[in-house]
């Protein structure tokens, strides 16, 4: 007995709950570059033990040997192999997603306006579908494609949600279907949402303009302290090194009478750098969580915090040798 073939609009509604399944089943790009990024880190982490324990010399800067420096740079660049993959893929993908946010209540008002002339809400979807939304318009043709190939509007809102997976966008989808399931004046309710979200929009631009000042103070202040850190370096720590080498070698030293424990200044150095990366790190994750209020916006500035650090305690501020 021969099996009758579903309708085309059954097979693509089929094959598009397939994709989301499989979709879902799966690791997402900045996941992927996550564990990537974590494998990587372990390897330089294991590079910068071996380099602490003396067993490996490999040195950035040349002339150090082993020990607490190269550990500290190869545990930095380990550091940054885990943040900055992830962080700037996050963060380039939130900002894609506001921007397609950022026109969704202009489609809004023109389904409404669409709907206002009698039409049903696939059928407004279909006609608002040819006007230009920016980067929701291919999300917007998906969305009218499948609901000509006859997927229902609700399965056609779920679909659209996953692609744009927001609050914002969660909450509108939710709003219109059912809205639409209720019958009634669909237009109106959707010209209200298309109000709401754009207060919601202004509300959250207005709070990332607030917070841009906070941001500013944070990298001012970050490079206050290594500019601090450098002065301290060429200027007073060497001159109390002299001072140091100068007592130890006078006739009260060897009396007992006067001691200054110049040695550990390498020590005081190293305590600067461990603070520098512990502030690149907690303060660039502070701006991006006070800016945006999300984490990988501040693991985006971590990166550029803790590379600025780095670079300029290893390569620009002077090595003290005792």
């Amino acid at each position: 007995m021969a099996t009758a073939t579903p309708p085309a609009s059954v097979r693509k509604v089929r094959s598009l709950s397939t994709t989301l399944t499989a979709k879902e089943e799966g690791f997402s790009r900045e996941t992927i570059l996550l564990i990537a990024g974590a494998a990587v880190a372990v390897v330089f982490w294991i590079f910068a033990a071996l380099n602490y324990v003396g067993v490996l010399n490999i040195q950035l800067r040349p002339g150090e040997g082993s020990g607490a420096n190269p550990a500290i740079d190869f545990f930095v660049i380990g550091m940054i192999c885990l943040m900055a993959p992830y962080g700037f893929a996050m963060t380039a993908k939130l900002r894609r997603i506001a921007k397609i946010e950022e026109r969704l209540p202009d489609f809004l008002r023109d389904v409404a306006e669409a709907g206002r002339f009698g039409m049903t809400l696939p059928d407004a979807i279909v006609v608002a579908s040819t006007g230009r939304y920016g980067l929701l318009t291919d999300e917007i043709k998906k969305m009218a494609s499948q609901l000509e190939w006859g997927v229902p509007v609700s399965t056609a809102l779920r679909l659209f949600e996953e692609r744009v997976p927001t609050p914002l966008t969660q909450r509108v989808v939710s709003i219109v279907t059912r809205a639409n399931e209720a019958g009634g004046n669909v237009a109106d309710v959707l010209t209200m949402v298309a109000h709401d979200t754009r207060e919601v929009q202004l509300a959250a631009a207005s709070r990332r303009i607030s917070m841009l000042t906070y941001v500013t103070v944070i990298y001012i202040s970050f490079f206050v302290f290594l500019v601090t850190i450098y002065i301290m370096a060429a200027i007073f720590l060497p001159q109390m090194i002299t001072a140091g080498s100068a007592v130890s070698s006078s006739s009260l030293a060897s009396a007992g009478a006067v001691t200054l424990s110049y040695q550990y200044v390498p020590v005081l150095f190293l305590a600067f750098m461990v603070a520098v990366i512990v502030h690149a790190v907690g303060d660039g994750i502070m701006a991006g969580v006070l800016y945006d209020g999300r984490i990988p916006e501040g693991l985006q500035h971590a990166t550029i915090m803790l590379i600025s650090g780095w670079l300029i305690m290893r390569f620009v501020v002077p090595i003290l040798n005792v």
